[in-house]
């Protein structure tokens, strides 16, 4: 495991720009090395990680941390780099502090396409009965960009908050749109996103990175769609026996499927022996857990795959505290679906050579922290 440490002289006063320099120091060095970022790495690019430091701080102060400019003048193999001619470098001042610093002019693709994933994760805490303790998703839009020269892209989603302003700039009411609208919470933005665009028009638009990027992070705390229910029923029969009975029903669509589904139900630890029976899918027991491991690589929607089994247990005389009844843990991949509802309306790209873009919009949704008690 490695750590990192910063160290400053004086009292800072602005904590989160220390931390947030720090983490985009660390994810420079990490496009440098291939995304790892490891005591090795460090060892065999020590002079390049000593350049890199050079360059992004002046006189402690961090300056350009981007890792799109940054490549162009020190490279991982050594090249001289252009600075070091007495030839100036165009458009080097306008890169390092234009407006579009984090992309590079120049950049042709024979097939220009933008690859957009919505990835969300679901985080839930459900009593025994069935009722919602704690239930909130975490997401994040990245993207993966190739096109030629400097587009501007435009992304339109299904959110409440834009959905009312883009009624209100057009003098449409905002019910023309028929879906579900949804409010984000602590919506957090990629540089290149247009800020002032964002706060008068809430639409999302920017210039894009060349590659992969993340363009926002989001969470939602209403409305959330639960992918799965999971009903268990367990009875404990005298000191030696159990029965476990556990539903998983899945709740979206019938023509979409769950990938590595993985449901643990614990056991207490004196479990000497198990039997049990799966309508769908493999169950085995693992004393090292204490678990109950049921997988299903391929759940499909608008199922009720069901687990009994029957427990043994070693009767102590030690044993006095009673089961605390740990809760059920699932882990779980939905393509094509969102807990949030999010969805893209639109994804336009406009360039000034008017050339054909290819668009992919892909959704999946994981499960974060999925327990239920029992």
């Amino acid at each position: 495991m490695l750590f990192f440490w910063e160290v400053t002289l004086l009292a800072v006063t602005d904590t989160l720009l220390v931390l947030f320099s720090f983490m985009q120091a660390v994810a420079l060095f990490k496009s440098y090395f291939g995304g790892a970022f490891d005591e090795d790495a460090i060892r065999n690019n020590f002079v390049l990680i000593y350049e890199l430091l050079d360059e992004i701080m002046d006189f402690g102060y961090p300056q350009n941390l981007s890792p799109e400019i940054l490549k162009l003048y020190i490279t991982q193999e050594g090249v001289r780099s252009p600075f070091s001619s007495k030839k100036p470098v165009p458009n080097a001042t306008l890169q390092v502090t234009g407006a579009v610093g984090w992309r590079r002019e120049g950049l042709a693709y024979k097939k220009n396409e933008v690859f957009l994933d919505i990835v969300e994760s679901v985080n839930l805490l459900m009593s025994s009965k069935g009722s919602v303790l704690r239930c909130d998703v975490t997401g994040k839009i990245l993207m993966k960009c190739f096109l030629s020269g400097m587009p501007d892209l435009k992304l339109g989603l299904n959110d409440k908050i834009g959905l009312e302003k883009e009624s209100q700039l057009k003098n449409r009411p905002t019910k023309r749109y028929h879906g579900k609208t949804i409010e984000l919470d602590d919506v957090t933005f990629h540089q290149c996103v247009n800020l002032t665009r964002f706060n008068s028009e809430k639409t999302v638009s920017f210039v894009p990175p060349d590659g992969e990027f993340e363009l926002m992070k989001y969470r939602i705390t209403e409305g959330v769609n639960l992918p799965f229910r999971v009903l268990p029923t367990i009875k404990e029969l005298g000191r030696t026996r159990m029965e476990v009975n556990v539903k998983v029903k899945s709740v979206f669509g019938a023509k979409m499927f769950a990938l590595g589904v993985v449901i643990k139900i614990p056991v207490p630890k004196q479990t000497a022996k198990t039997s049990f029976q799966v309508t769908s899918g493999r169950a085995k027991y693992n004393a090292s857990i204490d678990c109950l491991v049921w997988k299903i690589r391929k759940f499909p929607g608008q199922t009720e795959p069901t687990l009994s089994a029957e427990i043994e247990l070693i009767s102590t005389i030690a044993e006095k505290k009673s089961w605390t009844r740990p809760p059920i843990q699932m882990e779980f991949q939905v393509p094509m679906f969102t807990a949030s509802g999010l969805r893209v309306r639109f994804l336009k790209v406009w360039e000034k050579s008017g050339y054909n873009t290819v668009e992919w919009v892909r959704y999946i949704t994981k499960a974060g922290s999925y327990e239920v008690r029992c």
